[in-house]
């Protein structure tokens, strides 16, 4: 049982009759001691935008460390908080970018400076694929499917446990995607 126990920095305190323990709302959060409330929201817009740590500190005028802070305590948050399922109408497409090894410390090729290009055109196994499936009420869930094109398994291993049995699956014309969809019983557009 707590009853409340005064304000402090602008948030109701509560305190527990059984232990004499206080906290407030944010408690236990991601966002606990952080100050400038006012400007998360202004930040989150930025993270949103993908901006970079400094140039987000820049627009909404905290200092850089604070923003590096900010950014480590929000995002990791908004990771956690994905759906355990996507319903009806499910759009899904993959994108490839090159494969990184950024901060590996035994790197399996030669560097590449400034990002770099790949050795042959193509999707080929340089580059990692990342799958992006949305419903139409805004739910979405990406997945990393590993190296080189998308494959009938990854999909079954991706996608298979998300969408329900009567969802209509909207791709692009890749081959795979027809596919996955007659052996998993889903219709497909």
């Amino acid at each position: 049982r707590k009853h409340r126990c005064g304000h402090a920095s602008g948030l109701q305190r509560f305190r527990c009759l059984g232990c004499g323990h206080s906290h407030n709302a944010l408690t236990g959060t991601p966002l606990a001691r952080l100050r400038k409330k006012a400007l998360w929201l202004p930040y989150l817009q930025c993270v949103l935008e993908s901006r970079t740590v400094r140039d987000a500190a820049r627009v909404v005028g905290v200092h850089r460390t604070t923003s590096f802070r900010w950014r480590h305590r929000f995002v990791p948050g908004a990771m956690r908080d994905r759906p355990a399922t996507l319903s009806a109408i499910v759009e899904a497409d993959e994108t490839y970018r090159l494969e990184s090894q950024k901060g590996a410390r035994n790197l399996t090729r030669p560097p590449r400076k400034r990002g770099g290009v790949a050795k042959r055109r193509g999707i080929n196994r340089e580059h990692d694929c990342l799958l992006v499936a949305r419903d139409r009420s805004g739910r979405t869930l990406d997945f990393h499917t590993g190296r080189g094109q998308v494959t009938v398994g990854q999909l079954h291993e991706c996608l298979k446990p998300v969408l329900p049995d009567d969802a209509l699956l909207i791709t692009d014309g890749a081959i795979v995607y027809q596919h996955f969809a007659e052996q998993a019983g889903i219709t497909h557009e």
